[in-house]
């Protein structure tokens, strides 16, 4: 696999399917009307595809999902000038934006084991979550990041039909 870019934060990003080809999307709490798929940082040594589990069960709650898939290459996309000013403070170092390598996992639980709450061990993100259909988290999606779940999206398309 080759190297993200330099000056962006390594980073997963998790297409999470079920039976019926719809996608978990869920709200953030910190900025309204904004959906998402769950994402989160890659650890110092942490392979990617622990990352993406780790990261599924920090935000979602959920264990019982396979990976099916995941996008060859590193997706960027960078922060606008105020949520990089943001994050800077949050994180304490000054990253461009997020190099991401994408997951597509299905879903093999039942509903009731999605907990917004998720392990407990992370503050919670979302506020609320729901299963849609691919066009309606694009739609969903803040601005700055609907390029790359679109490319995202065009790559596990094969899976969503």
């Amino acid at each position: 696999m080759e190297a993200p870019p330099q000056g962006y934060r390594r980073n997963v990003g998790l297409c999470l399917i079920n039976d019926s080809k719809k996608i978990f999307a869920a709200s953030r709490l910190d900025i309204p009307n904004s959906w998402q798929m769950p994402q989160g940082g890659i650890d110092e040594g942490e392979d990617p595809r622990t990352a993406a589990m780790r990261e599924l069960r920090e935000e979602t709650g959920v264990n019982s999902a396979e990976i099916l898939a995941e996008v060859p290459y590193w997706l960027t996309y960078d922060f606008p000038p105020e949520v990089r000013a943001k994050l800077q403070q949050q994180w304490g170092s000054d990253w461009k934006g997020q190099a991401q390598k994408w997951f597509l996992l299905k879903f093999t639980g039942k509903d009731e084991e999605i907990n917004l709450l998720g392990d407990g061990s992370e503050k919670p993100e979302f506020g609320e979550w729901s299963w849609m259909a691919a066009e309606q988290i694009i739609d969903l999606a803040v601005d700055f990041k609907k390029p790359v779940y679109k490319e995202v999206l065009a790559v596990f398309a094969p899976y969503l039909q």
